[in-house]
């Protein structure tokens, strides 16, 4: 695979977010065209597709025999789906309706196949599943985007589902909201709160972890903890960590001990200093030190894999990202036409022509208004190719869910939306 992009980013020094956002605060963002140089050169659909970054421990996870160990791997593969948010500012670009992306990783032991299902609001649904027949991962994602002044918050609607075919387990829950600071001045930054519950519907067991919000000071900024629990709420083990970088277990007692003692010195600092803070910018504040502490004891669950050394040129994307939008020849034969690799504006701005990007998004949006025009005159409603709406079969929520028949590479009657 690639380790770099054909060319690197541009400037976004001489652009103010500012004066295109002033006028929206607190609407939905998905309604605003934003210009091209904010975004990253991804559709959303690959951007999804980096929760698979770490699938290996899914295959981690099928492989023990233990309830409370294979729910610690849970744990960590949903906290490390979102690790690669990190310094991600970029955006990226809005499926269109009717977009796929496919991805097929013989290494990494899956593939995975997403939709874009809707527009309005945009849904984009996936489905993954293991080349040994060892899991299937599906969900369905509906960003909703929030413009708070200084921060843009982006909170991910609907169910991750995950499910360990060996042992017939599904496990599901939520990813946490992600909020980018320093929209008008600063340096952007991001973090992500809020709690991620994973439930195993066939044990009962439940992980309750807390994305801590950043806090003062610092001293919350990236940590994430929390508990395993049995079905009567008794806790079975601790965990703790950073999403950017690392998640450990431990023994639940172990871990109240640390934390005791942790508050107390906390306190005692505390009273010792003043607190003073009236700048312009929520400046991101400088993580501690040592990075995580190491509780005696612990385990490590998942440690991230270091980005690349150009990765700040290249949108902060990992090794993984970086080859989302490779094209070969080979591929190109057999992608469908709706394939994002196929998108003229991501490609143009990956290759580093950004007015030629700029342009072609413009196209791009301008067509599917005309399609939705003319569907709304003709009467007729847009159907969606691989994924159906329906219950899903753990929660009973509404979800959508994947059809089949897509690896047949028979592919007729799509939509031309490029």
């Amino acid at each position: 695979h690639r380790t770099s992009l054909p060319s690197p980013m541009f400037s976004r020094n001489d652009f103010s977010i500012w004066s295109i956002l002033r006028k929206c605060i607190g609407m939905e963002l998905s309604k605003i065209t934003m210009p091209v140089i904010f975004n990253e050169p991804l559709s959303f659909l690959q951007r999804l597709t980096e929760y698979m970054e770490h699938t290996y421990l899914i295959h981690k996870a099928s492989s023990l025999s233990s309830t409370t160990e294979r729910m610690q791997c849970v744990a960590a593969f949903a906290v490390s789906a979102v690790a690669s948010q990190w310094e991600r500012t970029g955006k990226p670009f809005n499926p269109l309706l009717g977009e796929t992306y496919e991805l097929i990783r013989d290494d990494l032991g899956f593939r995975l196949l997403s939709e874009q299902v809707s527009h309005h609001p945009p849904i984009s649904a996936f489905y993954a599943e293991g080349l040994n027949n060892d899991f299937v991962f599906h969900g369905s994602i509906y960003p909703k985007l929030k413009f708070w002044g200084k921060s843009v918050e982006a909170e991910p609607k609907g169910t991750m589902t995950l499910e360990l075919l060996e042992h017939n387990e599904a496990y599901t829950w939520t990813n946490p909201t992600c909020c980018v600071h320093n929209i008008i001045v600063g340096k952007l930054w991001i973090e992500q709160y809020g709690n991620v519950e994973i439930t195993n519907h066939k044990t009962g067991e439940k992980c309750v972890l807390s994305f801590k919000p950043c806090g003062l000071f610092g001293k919350e900024l990236h940590k994430v903890e929390g508990y395993i629990q049995d079905k009567s709420k008794k806790k079975l083990c601790a965990l703790y960590g950073k999403w950017t970088e690392c998640l450990y277990s431990v023994d639940p007692a172990t871990f109240e001990a640390y934390k005791k003692n942790d508050k107390k010195n906390a306190e005692e600092k505390k009273s010792s200093k003043q607190v003073g803070n009236t700048e312009e910018s929520d400046e991101m504040p400088l993580p501690d030190s040592e990075s995580v502490y190491v509780i005696p004891g612990s385990v490590l669950l998942w440690k991230i894999t270091p980005r690349p050394p150009n990765s700040a040129q290249m949108y902060n994307f990992t090794s993984f990202a970086m080859a989302l939008n490779e094209l070969d020849k080979e591929m190109e034969s057999v992608i469908p036409k709706t394939d994002c690799r196929l998108r003229p504006d991501i490609r143009a701005m990956e290759n580093g022509e950004i007015d030629l990007a700029s342009e072609e998004k413009k196209r791009l949006e301008e067509k599917q208004r005309t399609a939705r025009k003319n569907r709304s005159k003709s009467e007729e409603d847009w159907k969606t190719r691989w994924f159906h709406q329906g219950p899903n079969p753990h929660t009973g929520t509404q979800d959508w869910l994947y059809s089949g028949n897509y690896w047949d590479r028979n592919y007729f009657n799509l939509p031309d939306i490029y």
